[in-house]
């Protein structure tokens, strides 16, 4: 039962978020350190999932995990970019659209590549790269393309995803390569344990932010369901033109389309006072993964 729960991740955030909306005070509680160390746990259950097999997979298909990379740190950063200045989103919100689009890959893309019938070995290759590199790539987008007056410290940042990325998913990988026997348990059981988490984080934000998120109007919204839908959409159009294999496509369209929102939530949390830079990495995961239920629906079979 409880290896389902990654089946129904859409329904656990929005479900968790609406209630946090309308009674902060269920999910709140899961603040400060609480959400660094669940982020924490979170990378660790994804280098535990990884071994030297995930790795083989960059280096016998080269070309598809960098398309992926491009696309990951070109075009989720630049549309985050410029939809904050399409939109009119104030500095705070604008930064903190920014900081998500720059954000890798997140577990819960395995998820819905997976229960999309897409390449799945790839989708964790791709996943384990852009998390690596975005120790330097993410602090790297967010203080060369943010240019609102609030000041964005680039090596706290970097220090930040090292800690936060770098540190958990290698303990991971040394622990499975270790105690192999013994991972293979917890493993079943941890991508329920990150949704479990994810969600806690994210309805805790939303419900931190409730007062900001309904002074905000719908800009700030469609902002970032724009970004997730062009993420998708750009992921497989590109891809499948220099590929012209759909089920690669497929898999780099989620990729693409899908952001660690949680690193950007605490990364926000750990680097800026303002508590509005986190909200829109908190919409961002309510959103990607609404769209990735989608995407399942109309691809599974396809």
């Amino acid at each position: 039962m409880l290896s389902k729960i990654p089946n129904y991740f859409p329904w656990f955030i929005s479900i968790a978020s609406l209630l946090s909306f309308f009674n902060p005070e269920i999910f709140t509680w899961f603040s400060g350190n609480l959400i660094t160390i669940g982020l924490g746990i979170i990378m660790l259950v994804m280098g535990l999932t990884l071994d030297l097999n995930h790795f083989k997979q960059i280096l016998k298909h080269p070309y598809w995990v960098l398309m992926g990379f491009i696309l990951q740190f070109t075009i989720m950063p630049f549309l985050g970019w410029g939809l904050s200045i399409i939109f009119s989103l104030p500095p705070f919100f604008s930064l903190g659209l920014i900081l998500v689009a720059s954000c890798p890959g997140g577990t819960a893309s395995n998820v819905i590549v997976y229960l999309s019938n897409s390449n799945l070995a790839l989708s964790v290759a791709m996943t384990a790269t852009s998390t690596v590199s975005a120790i330097v790539m993410t602090p790297l987008l967010i203080s060369n393309l943010s240019a609102s007056e609030i000041e964005v410290d680039a090596i706290g940042l970097f220090l930040s995803t090292l800690k936060i990325v770098l540190i958990p998913v290698i303990t991971g990988i040394i622990l499975n390569r270790t105690f192999p026997d013994k991972t293979k348990k917890f493993v079943k059981v941890g991508p329920s344990l990150a949704v479990i988490l994810i969600t806690l984080i994210v309805a805790s934000i939303i419900g931190e932010g409730k007062d900001i998120i309904l002074s905000s109007g719908l800009s700030l919204l469609f902002s970032i369901m724009t970004l997730h839908f062009l993420g998708f959409f750009l992921g497989y159009f590109i891809s499948r033109i220099f590929f012209r294999n759909h089920f690669i496509a497929k898999t780099i369209s989620v990729e693409v389309g899908m952001q660690n929102s949680g690193l950007g939530v605490v990364l926000s949390k750990e680097n800026f006072v303002n508590p509005a830079i986190a909200i829109p990495s908190a919409i961002s995961s309510l959103v990607h993964s609404l769209y990735g239920s989608i995407f399942v629906i109309l691809f599974k079979n396809k």
